[in-house]
């Protein structure tokens, strides 16, 4: 061993002289032609060319930001929409006018201070009030962007208020369930993830009453005008909720439940009109990629008049009454209750709250309609 590290350190010894050797014969070579080649035409040709570059990547940064702005995101359909997008605008502005001022700086130096033999360089070793200028300015600028960003933050994840609307939408590979309260309290029932089978996808735990009345839809409607708390799980990877229009993005965690609250301030009506697209649709996409089929996972999204989301919700039978066969799951002592729930129980006793005969069927109407 001892006769192996000898011999690779003779070797070593023997390379580092080659490279010094070789170092040498080209700091001679080079220190010789800067000598004999002084800097001519070609340098004030590529100065000449310092301006025009930049002037003509200005005027490409911008054709570019013009032609790709219809390809930004939509206008906002939410309160906080608006205040995050003039966050947004505003930074942009900050981050570009300090683009282009360095840049300016960067190439008028450039080209004004280029080779010229009759010139001799002056040397500022220490300038305190160039660097606290540089170091100061961009500081308090910083700390103005974060408060900003910290107060849109700040509000936007707040607790959701007192009336807020609440509604559940799980993740799985690769589709979207929502599950709504029901129409008699504003309350989802317990889920329980060891209780998800084929049918029961989102694990409702039928031994909590506030579960009886709860109602799945493959569709997310959304009251506009009024807060809703989006609370928001996935079942077997990490998903991603993103609303364009509403401004809400938040990631689906398995085993950590996450929640957003907005606004809406649109209608889907109202946005075929704006849009002049009888054909639009709010849409709810899955922005992390979960697995092969993550490109399809999405889900339509309805916002409705307050009025009219109600109607709907009158309208839709709640998984109970849709799968009668999970009233052996109810405890013994809540299973009257639970039959009001059911298709044999709806009709001799309906649910508090649930409306009567004929607002009933003016609800199917708007529902209809809607369709």
């Amino acid at each position: 061993m001892v006769y192996i590290v000898g011999l690779l350190a003779a070797v070593l010894l023997v390379l580092t002289l080659v490279v010094l050797n070789r170092m040498s014969v080209f700091t001679k070579g080079f220190a010789s032609a800067q000598d004999a080649n002084t800097p001519g035409m070609a340098n004030k040709i590529n100065a000449a060319l310092l301006p025009i570059v930049f002037l003509l990547g200005s005027a490409a940064g911008v054709w570019s930001f013009v032609e790709a702005a219809p390809k930004f995101l939509p206008s906002p359909s939410s309160e906080h929409g608006v205040h995050t997008d003039t966050m947004f605008w505003w930074f942009m502005a900050i981050v570009t006018t300090a683009f282009f001022l360095t840049s300016i700086l960067l190439f008028v130096f450039a080209f004004k201070y280029q080779y010229d033999p009759k010139r001799r360089a002056t040397f500022y070793p220490v300038n305190h009030r160039l660097e606290l200028a540089w170091t100061v300015v961009p500081a308090i600028v910083m700390a103005i962007m974060v408060f900003m960003g910290w107060r849109v933050w700040r509000d936007i994840t707040s607790e959701a208020p007192a009336d807020a609307y609440v509604i559940e939408v799980t993740g799985k590979q690769f589709n979207w369930i929502a599950r709504y309260p029901g129409v008699d309290n504003n309350k989802l029932g317990s889920y329980n993830y060891k209780l998800i089978d084929a049918t029961n996808e989102v694990g409702i735990d039928m031994t909590d009453e506030n579960s009886f009345d709860d109602v799945i839809s493959n569709t997310l409607y959304i009251p506009k005008g009024v807060p809703v708390l989006l609370k928001i799980r996935a079942r077997d990877v990490l998903h991603s909720v993103f609303l364009p229009h509403l401004r809400v993005k938040m990631d689906a965690v398995p085993g950590m439940p996450t929640k957003f609250w907005f606004k809406a301030t649109k209608s889907t009506d109202e946005m075929k009109a704006e849009t002049n697209d009888p054909k639009f649709e709010y849409r709810l996409n899955c922005t992390e990629i979960c697995g092969q089929g993550h490109f399809s996972m999405k889900m339509n999204v309805v916002v409705l008049e307050e009025e009219d989301f109600q109607a709907w919700l009158k309208t839709q039978k709640s998984f109970l009454a849709t799968n009668a066969s999970y009233l052996d799951r109810v405890p013994a002592r809540l299973k009257a209750k639970a039959m009001k729930y059911t298709e044999s129980g709806s009709e001799e006793a309906p649910a508090e709250g649930e409306a009567p005969a004929d607002s009933t069927a003016s609800a199917s109407a708007a529902t209809a309609s809607l369709r």
